[in-house]
């Protein structure tokens, strides 16, 4: 099903430089762990770690513009590159059972409006809130830790991100 939005995981290319400098952006170190029991989400191919995978918990600021914003927070990564996401043009499979904060943000940066939506019903939620006015782009967050998942843009839309995903 093709949607009017995109999905955008982590950029692969910031990834492979924060691997490549053994540390994160805010300087804390990589440590790569195992998975043994049910996975984490992964930001970098959206989908649950699975066990026997080799992961790294990273400090990450999804907005590229300064503002109050601005939040930097934990995610789950693939230790080594993956392939990444490629179906940008739909919903995470692996997000559909879980229940999801999207956040609007205007182009600024400014955060205009929050939704709770469950898998099922995210791709309504998501064509209802870019359907509004001022709405440049989403952020997909766990609803209770709050932790950046993912970053949703209007399809077409191919301008500098400042979402930096």
């Amino acid at each position: 099903m093709s949607t009017a939005f995109r999905v955008a995981a982590l950029p692969a290319g910031e990834l492979e430089r924060i691997r490549a400098a053994g540390v994160d952006d805010f300087g804390n170190p990589l440590e790569p762990s195992t998975v043994t029991g049910p996975g984490a989400p992964l930001r970098c191919c959206l989908r649950d770690a699975e066990p026997g995978e080799r992961v790294v918990l990273i400090a990450y600021r999804p907005a590229a513009v300064p503002g109050p914003y601005a939040e930097v927070g934990p995610v789950f990564v693939h230790a080594e590159a993956c392939a990444g996401y490629a179906d940008e043009d739909r919903y995470p499979e692996g997000f559909r059972a879980r229940n999801q904060l999207l956040r609007a943000y205007d182009a600024l940066g400014r955060q205009v409006e929050n939704v709770i939506v469950d898998g099922p019903a995210a791709e309504r939620a998501i064509t209802d809130l870019f359907g509004r006015p001022g709405v440049a782009y989403l952020h997909s967050r766990n609803v209770l830790a709050g932790c950046y998942m993912f970053a949703v843009h209007p399809a077409g839309d191919t301008t500098a991100d400042v979402t930096g995903s």
